[in-house]
């Protein structure tokens, strides 16, 4: 049984993170995981990279999180994928199994509204899940669910203040027939609450989403402890 964290932002690409890359993966393996994706927070939420750089520069910056992170796993046995997070006033989309080299070569992801955003991305192939999508917080306006337009729904989030956050999404979840992950949403080293079980044999971004539509996700991560589906 495999357990991947699948939320997780780093120092070098979302301005809230209190550890680097390489430390986030050296106590994810500590924590007893197989693999990790980096999903650092995008070019319209709190990321740590300068907004003013050229297209092609930013990406690279943004994906430093990503590549040193790799590095760090490939040194150690731990599997790394690529994402990020999308943010729309706050409301979060976790955007998987596209390249940083398909994000250079589209631009039109920081112009694009959301809804074409969403459109265009998963046109690409892209596997997006809704993270804590009923979170209340100063910095989130208004709540906004878009069930035709995600193919997963994170029912658990470990930076929720409240487990009715969790309670809702797991409703929300369950009334449009969408699956289900969990996420840490870890910004520190030594925070690994999130996660999902599985048999299947991940090692892409791709391999993960088809786990997850198939229903080969055994259970999830929550609160740290394994807890089946």
């Amino acid at each position: 049984m495999m357990r991947w964290e699948t939320h997780l932002h780093t120092q070098e690409g979302s301005a809230c993170a209190r550890s680097s890359a390489a430390d986030m993966v050296r106590g994810c393996k500590a924590a007893g995981y197989d693999g990790l994706f980096v999903t650092d927070h995008f070019y319209h939420g709190n990321t740590a990279v300068d907004r003013s750089l050229p297209w092609a520069e930013w990406v690279q910056q943004f994906c430093l999180g990503y590549y040193h992170a790799k590095e760090t796993g490939d040194a150690i046995g731990m599997r790394v994928c690529f994402g990020w997070e999308y943010s729309w006033d706050g409301n979060d989309f976790l955007t998987y199994g596209l390249s940083p080299e398909w994000l250079a070569a589209h631009p039109e992801t920081v112009t694009l509204p959301p809804i074409e955003y969403l459109r265009l991305v998963r046109s690409a192939g892209a596997f997006i899940v809704h993270a804590h999508p009923f979170r209340k917080e100063g910095y989130i306006p208004a709540i906004k669910l878009v069930p035709d337009l995600v193919d997963a729904v994170e029912v658990y989030n470990g930076g929720n203040r409240e487990d009715l956050y969790n309670d809702r999404a797991r409703w929300y979840a369950e009334s449009y027939g969408l699956p289900v992950t969990s996420g840490s949403d870890t910004h520190s080293s030594d925070c690994f609450t999130g996660g999902i079980l599985t048999d299947a044999d991940i090692c892409t971004a791709a391999d993960y989403g088809s786990a997850v539509r198939s229903g080969a996700v055994a259970g999830l991560m929550i609160k740290g402890k394994e807890c089946p589906l």
